[in-house]
């Protein structure tokens, strides 16, 4: 069985061999032992707070298993806010007017400029699924996992969350933005400028970066035909949360220039379609042609869980789960449930 699951300190050799798929660009995860060492102990810490109201440094991380064999085979990751223990950089694309009336001349020129207008949000991140395992809608679960977990504990979270992208490179990690752009500030590699910031180190990023708008049309083609696009192997991940009612809103990656989407957390479809549910644990299930897929999470924190299921379900009645299920979602006795429909506009359920 699939289950999301919040990380544990000993999955830490699994989480290692993950990074070392992800590629370059991937800097919310680094090849890094004591690194991620760090960033576990921070997500065991985060879980186990209680009596959270309102967020400040959170730092959620969760993992997909395949509980048949015992592995790790995706990541996915929410920060409760961004920003507020050192600076969290983007650009955003917006407009200049040059105009004479003498001339007859009125050009209205794109601009890229520094900012910091994400401070203070939450983010979802660290999405990560291996290559052998994209298939049977596991993306879909390892991605709306988090907003299982956002609709149950709201007060954790920012009213807006957004979620940076992945940018163009190619296969040896070049970025046609960073050549073009960001190279004659930095004088270094995108590599080696991704795994700085994936460090930590960004008071470079400050000391180095133009603080005068960028004129998008000085730019060569190559760079600003890759300005708000996704890496190729990213675009599914777009499409999803686009259809979950995330948008683009003119902001971009520093490096990549990778798009940042953004969404009202109650305006995400899984949130707001999501309700709870009473359980019913039975011996056998028999599928239907017709069975909706279903997201189903219990309402812990710490010991939070997430699976998949295809069933119909009333709308008036409990959910049946099988004891396996119920299991795979530790719960006890009368527990509730948090569930919704896998994806937007599902086939009618019963009454």
């Amino acid at each position: 069985m699939m289950v999301i699951r919040p990380i544990q300190s000993e999955d830490l050799q699994q989480l290692y061999r993950l990074t070392q798929l992800t590629g370059i660009g991937f800097t919310s995860l680094v090849t890094d032992e004591a690194m991620l060492e760090k960033k576990i102990a921070r997500a065991i810490t985060s879980f186990a707070k209680q009596d959270i109201t309102k967020p400040t440094n959170e730092d959620y991380l969760m993992v997909l298993e395949d509980t048949a064999i015992g592995q790790i085979v995706g990541t996915c990751g929410m920060l409760a806010t961004v920003g507020l223990d050192e600076p969290f950089y983007s650009y955003h694309l917006g407009t200049i007017t040059h105009a004479s009336r003498e001339l007859n001349v009125h050009n209205a020129i794109p601009t890229l400029i520094l900012n910091n207008d994400f401070t203070g949000c939450s983010e979802i991140c660290t999405l990560f699924l291996e290559e052998g395992y994209r298939h049977s809608k596991n993306g879909q679960l390892l991605s709306k996992s988090r907003f299982m977990f956002m609709a149950q504990f709201p007060e954790r979270f920012t009213e807006k969350i957004f979620a940076e992208m992945r940018g163009v490179s190619d296969e040896n990690g070049t970025s046609p933005f960073w050549e073009s752009l960001g190279r004659h500030f930095f004088s270094i590699d995108f590599k080696q400028a991704d795994e700085l910031t994936a460090q930590g180190n960004k008071q470079f990023i400050a000391e180095l970066m133009p603080n005068n708008p960028v004129y998008v049309n000085l730019l060569p083609a190559e760079a600003r035909a890759v300005l708000g696009e996704v890496h190729k192997n990213t675009l599914p991940a777009r499409r999803l949360l686009e259809k979950e009612g995330f948008r683009y809103e003119n902001y971009v990656d520093i490096f990549d220039g990778g798009p940042s989407l953004e969404a009202r957390v109650q305006d995400i479809r899984a949130v707001r379609d999501s309700r709870l549910k009473e359980v019913v644990i039975s011996e056998s299930i028999e599928s239907q042609e017709d069975d909706i897929s279903f997201l189903v999470a219990n309402t812990k924190i710490s010991h939070f869980r997430c699976i998949l299921v295809q069933r119909q379900v009333s709308r008036k009645e409990p959910i049946q789960l099988t004891q396996e299920e119920a299991d795979a979602l530790c719960l006890t006795g009368h527990d509730q449930v948090r569930i919704v429909e896998l994806s937007a506009d599902p086939q009618p359920n019963n009454p």
